[in-house]
């Protein structure tokens, strides 16, 4: 029993690691609310879909910003925090502001120059000392270029903070959104930072003062004369449940309860506390939750799908099976369901399961690589006999992992037992 739980934690928040820094979330529902929160935001920008990816990172931080590229990382705890959409759409809209205005790019090369300079500067502090002079005045010289350069970049990250600011407020008045989104989040920001702001040396952040950030904003939307939005937003309930949904896996259990006491019966309350409840082993109460989302919305395949996990943590193939096959019925394109239902399949060993677990397995992969789709393969194909494609899709999921040594052996392995020239004795190949 305790493997089934281990291997069902990884079916509807499946957490994979990028590097030693982040873990990220993949996760059908989250990723496609965020999706339809982003489109108008990057058609604004002029990003295509095939650009811009959106990362889900798994940190409580309150926070997103933009790595490299057009690569925007939002973490779950930003999501968890923010109770509107639109003021969600507003962060997203100011690190579209960093990508249009090239800050990444920019930035790195005033990186460059700065430490050029300061190298420079370092290397004639350096030059006094060694030829016998001051040597308080060449160690001076030496901290005083560092911290030059230090405070050079940070003014110039303020005023980068400032320009994506403004381009927020452009790229959501013409995707259609209004801009006091923007207001929102930044008053959120400001009450969680006032007092620790209260008493920072403002040439030392990275960032203006959030007060100051806001203000700026305000005055700008006078400028403009944008009033302020009234409308509820057309994603709210969508977004309620993907934050329910974060909560209810990231945070502690009596966190849970606090933010969705049992009195609170609305539906992303209910989905909350059928996760927390199914993580900590109250399958039944999971069940009843999830029975309950089901009768209010019978064509959400995302209740269904938390329903199949559910039922596999209690053993119960069938149920899992039926509920995740109606999950596709609803949602046919969704690899990370098919890889459940594969699994589940490979736990059951039912009369032709292990072919149908092979095929899902196959179809989500022709949708996305991952290290559990490959790891899924393998399992289905060794209990159908092939031990070569097993052999190599295990090599495949080492390879994804970042074990190129397991990787690198299991390929020499499969190779000896698969057809030469076969597609899988060639990715192989590729693979040592």
């Amino acid at each position: 029993m305790k493997k089934i739980l281990t291997l069902a934690l990884a079916l509807t928040l499946s957490i994979g690691t990028a590097d030693a820094r982040m873990r990220f979330i993949t996760d059908t529902e989250i990723e496609h609310v965020v999706g339809q929160l982003v489109a108008p935001l990057a058609d604004a920008a002029g990003i295509s879909g095939d650009r811009l990816r959106i990362r889900i990172v798994a940190d409580d931080e309150f926070n997103a910003f933009v790595m490299a590229g057009e690569d925007i990382f939002i973490n779950t705890g930003l999501i968890a925090q923010i109770e509107n959409p639109l003021a969600f759409q507003a962060v997203i809209a100011h690190e579209l502001g960093h990508v249009i205005a090239g800050h990444i790019a920019q930035l790195s090369e005033k990186m460059r120059t700065e430490m050029m300079r300061s190298a420079i500067v370092s290397a004639l502090g350096v030059g006094m000392m060694a030829m016998g002079g001051n040597a308080s005045a060449g160690i001076g010289v030496v901290a005083g270029s560092q911290q030059i350069a230090r405070g050079s970049i940070l003014a110039y990250t303020r005023d980068e903070e400032r320009m994506a600011d403004a381009h927020a407020v452009d790229l959501m008045i013409r995707a259609g959104l209004c801009p006091h989104g923007m207001v929102m989040i930044l008053r959120q920001m400001n009450e969680d930072s006032f007092a620790r702001e209260a008493f920072a040396n403002p040439y030392r952040m990275r960032h203006p003062f959030t007060s100051e950030r806001l203000h700026t904003v305000r005055e700008l939307l006078r400028e403009r004369n944008i009033r302020a939005c009234t409308r509820p937003h057309p994603l709210q309930n969508e977004y309620d449940l993907i934050r329910a949904k974060i909560i209810g896996y990231m945070a502690p259990a009596d966190r849970v309860r606090t933010i969705f006491p049992p009195a609170n019966t609305t539906s992303p309350a209910i989905y909350a506390r059928a996760i927390m409840n199914m993580r900590i082993g109250n399958l039944t109460a999971a069940e009843t939750g999830m029975r309950t989302l089901i009768s209010r919305q019978p064509n959400n395949p995302f209740f269904f799908e938390l329903l199949g996990d559910v039922m596999y943590r209690y053993g119960r193939f069938d149920d899992s099976v039926r509920a995740y096959e109606r999950a596709l019925e609803l949602r046919p394109q969704s690899p990370q369901i098919q890889i459940a239902l594969a699994i589940v399949l490979s736990e059951r060993r039912s009369y032709g399961d292990a072919d149908r677990a092979a095929e899902l397995a196959r179809r989500a992969l022709i949708v996305r690589r991952s290290a559990l789709a490959y790891w899924t393969l393998s399992r289905a194909e060794a209990a159908r006999g092939n031990d070569g494609i097993s052999t190599w899709a295990m090599a495949e999921h080492y390879n994804m992992r970042g074990n190129r040594t397991r990787a690198r052996e299991l390929a020499r392995r499969a190779q000896r037992s698969l057809p030469r020239n076969s597609p899988e004795w060639i990715r192989a190949g590729e693979l040592l």
